[in-house]
């Protein structure tokens, strides 16, 4: 079998409420969904979602390849770009073309992917996260409740800004899923927006009246000190790594104690999480997925390895012309048994809906605010 070619579409995804975290977020949001599809010579078309990043100088180092080689097709990318270096974007590039092969090299065996990969059983536990910054307290509880209906006993809370608002939150939040549990699990993700101290101090604020699974982001991503120093100042867990771009990334962490959770966004594929998750395993870390709705192909490899924690879902639909055949019950994802990823695409449908906007209003949450990390006071007022 050999790769003969690719395509690109752009979906858009309907959120129908706001999404956001503390550095913005978008009313009515709609988002831009890239899709990559990639040929083979047998007829078999692999599918990717994540990002169009550098797509045309990766492809290159894998065109006319044999697909079912896909670890070492991802190192070939990464050899690809040597120069310039594969971070940031452009490895969501190569995420996305990895995570179509993986569907390629899947089909072709004629097995869902998770049992491809090793997988024993094709539940993935997970948790509820609203992107839910923006929504009031009767949005927020409407949106858990949809979860807890469907058995979800966990949800994560965006905030960081006042610690007043995120206790009442977390209450609504906690008082939704007590109908599945007398326990549930809750976290706060701040978004990379506090310094050491703020952390330490709004943590164990919160830590007086509520018990919280973890905090995440809560400094930027590459302060490994911070975290540790973090960590062993709370007794909430710190989860970060969703925006590392390579294992490599991770190294100074791990070296100086922290994460308590290692974090791996969806858009980074399949081949990056089997490998951090393997790392994180030999520190005793659990890894946990986020943003399974961007690329659902890599809940599979949640499945094939010993440290999966939980996996983050955003919502229970995807964007115009993508079918997903998941299912969300028991408190978590029950992936397809069909071959391959188990997402179908639909490009009329797609091209239907391409004259939807995108999320480029300048105020979202994909823009640092300029005093990000250095309001002196954090009581939910902008200063």
């Amino acid at each position: 079998m050999r790769i003969t070619g690719y395509r690109t579409l752009s979906s858009r995804h309907e959120w129908h409420r706001a999404v956001g975290d503390i550095n913005g977020h978008i009313t009515d949001a709609v988002t831009d969904v890239p899709i990559l599809l990639i040929d083979t010579d047998e007829g078999i078309t692999g599918v990717g979602m994540g990002s169009h990043a550098d797509i045309d100088r990766l492809f290159p180092a894998i065109d006319g390849e044999d697909p079912r080689s896909v670890a070492a097709l991802f190192d070939r990318m990464l050899a690809q770009v040597f120069k310039s270096g594969h971070s940031g974007a452009t490895y969501g590039g190569i995420a996305t073309i990895d995570a179509a092969l993986w569907d390629i090299k899947a089909k072709a065996a004629g097995e869902p992917l998770w049992r491809l990969l090793g997988g024993r059983d094709r539940f993935v536990p997970a948790y509820a996260s609203g992107l839910d910054i923006a929504l009031d307290d009767g949005q927020l509880e409407s949106f858990y409740s949809e979860f807890a209906d469907r058995g979800y006993v966990a949800g994560k809370l965006k905030g960081g800004f006042d610690p007043d608002a995120d206790l009442r939150r977390l209450r609504i939040i906690d008082g939704v899923f007590r109908r599945n549990t007398s326990k549930p699990g809750l976290m706060l993700d701040a978004n990379e927006s506090w310094q050491v101290k703020q952390a330490v101090r709004y943590i164990g604020e919160l830590e007086e009246q509520i018990d919280l699974l973890w905090v995440e982001e809560p400094l930027r991503r590459w302060d490994a000190l911070g975290h540790a120093r973090l960590s062993n100042a709370v007794r909430t867990a710190v989860a970060t790594g969703e925006n590392l771009t390579g294992v490599e990334q991770f190294r100074p962490l791990f070296a100086a104690g922290a994460p308590d959770v290692a974090q791996a966004g969806a858009v980074w594929g399949v081949t990056h999480m089997l490998r951090l998750a393997a790392v994180a395993s030999s520190h005793d870390l659990p890894v946990s997925l986020v943003g399974y709705n961007a690329n659902p192909a890599v809940a599979h490899a949640m499945t094939a390895i010993p440290n999966h924690l939980t996996t983050e879902v955003q919502g229970l639909q995807f964007a115009t012309g993508i079918t997903v055949d998941h299912e969300y019950v028991d408190g978590g994802i029950v992936l397809s048994e069909a071959p391959g990823a188990g997402i179908e695409i639909d490009a009329q449908a797609i091209a239907a809906a391409a004259s939807l906007a995108d999320w480029s209003d300048p105020a979202g949450p994909h823009v640092r605010p300029p005093r990000a990390g250095l309001r002196l006071v954090l009581d939910g007022v902008e200063r």
